[in-house]
């Protein structure tokens, strides 16, 4: 009995706990099923707090990749500015003056209106390490040259190249009178330079050079191709030294203008001083008269071929005592290598030439045919001009 009673315990207990889960598990209805269930709340707990150094490196961490955004896109706009043609409409020279600093520049420019953005243009010149590298001068920038163009240039050094060109036959003082009148050259020739120590040439320089400097260019030039020259002279020359060379060059550039007539017409002096005579060149006359003013400006008298001065060659014997112009290159080379002639006489032809002789009996004949060609042409000059004609 008590078995049982324990036992219809025990199944009510059981029946009990099936009716709650049932009443659990129960279905529900349709409305029941549509609305939502609440979710159960999170188990509390304490919050972690961030320790400060990780804090600040987060912070480290995010400006640094928002400062690299910020260089980025300054580097990309500065260089596409750089790289981007500029503000020139015109071609347009600049003077960039010697001491000039690169602050100096960057405002030249910029007045100049050949850049349109200092910072950037010091910025580029300061990153690619060329401040010192900007050289002086005068600069021909083209239109639209970019910065980059621009700050090419000024490290290259490629400014603008004047000329000056004298003439092979001058003398100092004329040469002296070229430079002077050159608009471009600075400063004051200060003394005339001695006689045949300039090489005629046509010499380039920088706005801002002076006179001085390329005489200067000239003595040295001269002087290394006279060493030159000299150097490879024939063994068999009747003349001895450096600065006869010299003399005799510059006789030569005076009688004749044609590059090949001067190997031949050096041949003719060569031969007279082999044989001991005068030389008798006009030229030597005039200089002696004139000196270095270079033209008489008449023709020639026979007082002239009489006067007594060091340089007339139809009085003196040999050469004179110094040179009377400035010989070429090509001139010194005829004297050290001349034409191999018997030749002792010359005269004009009447084409820009000169007819060349052995004998004095040939040399009367070829002086005849000069002298008619004289006459026909003042004659034809008469019949030109009306106001040479009589009624």
């Amino acid at each position: 009995m008590i078995r049982s009673r324990r036992g219809s315990r025990d199944s009510g207990r059981d029946r009990l706990d099936i009716e709650s889960d049932d009443r659990r598990y129960s279905p529900r209805s349709a409305r029941q099923s549509l609305q939502s269930e609440i979710a159960a709340p999170p188990p509390t707990g304490r919050k972690r707090r961030r320790h400060p150094i990780v804090f600040v490196l987060n912070f480290l961490l995010m400006a640094t990749v928002i400062l690299a955004f910020v260089f980025g896109g300054l580097l990309f706009y500065g260089k596409s500015v750089y790289e981007a043609d500029g503000p020139l409409q015109v071609d347009k020279s600049v003077m960039i003056e010697r001491g000039m600093n690169v602050q100096g520049i960057a405002n030249l420019l910029d007045e100049k209106n050949i850049i349109n953005n200092k910072i950037l243009f010091l910025a580029s010149v300061r990153l690619t390490d060329n401040r010192s590298k900007l050289k002086a001068g005068e600069y021909l920038f083209e239109r639209n040259a970019s910065m980059e163009d621009v700050v090419a240039r000024l490290v290259e050094g490629k400014s603008i190249l004047h000329a000056v060109t004298v003439p092979e036959g001058r003398t100092s003082k004329q040469i002296v009178d070229i430079l002077e009148l050159d608009p471009v050259l600075t400063g004051q020739i200060v003394g005339v330079p001695p006689e045949g120590t300039l090489l005629p040439e046509t010499y380039k320089f920088t706005r801002g050079d002076s006179r001085s400097q390329l005489l200067e260019r000239m003595r040295t030039a001269r002087d290394r191709v006279v060493a030159d020259v000299w150097s490879r002279r024939s063994p068999d020359l009747p003349i001895s030294t450096p600065e006869e060379m010299v003399i005799l060059a510059s006789i030569v550039e005076k009688e004749t203008a044609l590059a090949d007539e001067r190997p031949r017409v050096a041949s003719v002096f060569i031969n007279r001083l082999k044989e001991g005579m005068k030389l008798q060149t006009d030229p030597t006359v005039i200089y002696g008269l004139v000196g270095g003013q270079g033209t008489l400006g008449r023709p020639i008298s026979r007082a002239d071929l009489r006067a007594e001065n060091p340089y007339n060659t139809y009085v003196i014997d040999g050469l004179p005592p110094g040179p009377i112009a400035n010989p070429g290159r090509a001139a010194l080379e005829a004297v050290i290598n001349p034409a191999r002639t018997k030749d002792l006489f010359f005269v004009a032809d009447g084409s820009g030439g000169h007819a060349f002789a052995q004998t004095f009996a040939e040399h009367q004949t070829n002086v005849r045919k000069w002298r008619q060609v004289e006459r026909d042409k003042s004659d034809q000059e008469d019949v030109e001009d009306p106001s040479k004609i009589s009624d």
